[in-house]
């Protein structure tokens, strides 16, 4: 069993009077690696000023998570099949809107993974279809969330 760590911290600016909800909603992710990284709320959700569209935001973050943990484990099942993979793309999409119980989710995250490969073992179609399958099944985060995860793989 494995034990992750994230630190969030935001604190007010002297300025700002909370109460009144015109306060800055930026604060900061850092991992145990000592990477730091600059989070906001969506502006699609908290208006700019109090956010900022150009830096992650949680629901960005969670589609991502989705979108890695799935391609790291297609890339280690293409690497354990010697298919050799020279480019994994994927534009992941996460839908947020209200769940069966009418509360605000994320509730369809569709991954649309595009990769080349090269080498004497090239798959077929039904292959990949059959290795992105198996990655969703062994996906640790998509095995987390109640949301759908569709994997749209263009063909």
């Amino acid at each position: 069993m494995s034990n992750y760590i994230a630190k969030i911290s935001w604190s007010r600016d002297e300025c700002e009077k909370f109460t009144d909800q015109k306060y800055s909603r930026i604060h900061n992710w850092q991992f145990e690696g000592g990477l730091n990284i600059s989070a906001s709320p969506s502006h699609h959700i908290v208006p700019i000023p109090y956010s900022d569209p150009d830096l992650v935001d949680p629901e960005q973050a969670f589609v991502a998570s989705i979108s890695s943990c799935h391609m790291l484990f297609f890339l280690d099942l293409c690497s354990r099949k010697k298919i050799i993979v020279d480019e994994y793309n994927d534009q992941a999409e996460g839908i947020l809107g209200k769940d069966d119980g009418g509360n605000m989710a994320m509730t369809v995250v569709t991954l649309k993974p595009r990769t080349s490969f090269s080498g004497e073992n090239i798959p077929t179609q039904s292959e990949v279809e059959k290795i992105h399958h198996k990655a969703h099944q062994l996906c640790f985060i998509a095995n987390s969330v109640k949301t759908k995860i569709v994997t749209d793989l263009g063909f």
